[in-house]
């Protein structure tokens, strides 16, 4: 498991069924500093959505998540489930936002 400011990244078997294709490869933007978290280089990978959770199709030898706040993480070919860190409140759970 890898973890990218909110970000969490864990290997996965396959990308579920009805999965929804995503445009870019942009796993989280950051709302308070509108850096993003991404893969970098074009067709390195492919990302899908499905409820809650991004899935993360790695196509190149290795793809490499980056942000201009954290170090880049390294990912090799497969597949890896996305999701962003929660933080309860009394009045709810919600998504910690960069």
């Amino acid at each position: 498991m890898w973890r990218q400011g909110d970000i969490f990244i864990a290997k996965a078997t396959a990308i579920p069924k009805g999965a929804e294709p995503q445009p870019n490869c942009v796993l989280a933007e950051g709302e308070l500093t509108g850096h993003s978290h991404r893969v970098e280089g074009r067709g390195a990978a492919r990302l899908y959505a499905h409820a809650a959770s991004l899935y993360l199709e790695v196509l190149a030898e290795v793809a490499k998540v980056v942000h201009d706040e954290h170090g880049p993480i390294t990912l090799s070919r497969g597949v890896y489930r996305v999701w962003r860190q929660r933080e309860y409140t009394p009045q709810a759970v919600r998504i910690v936002h960069d």
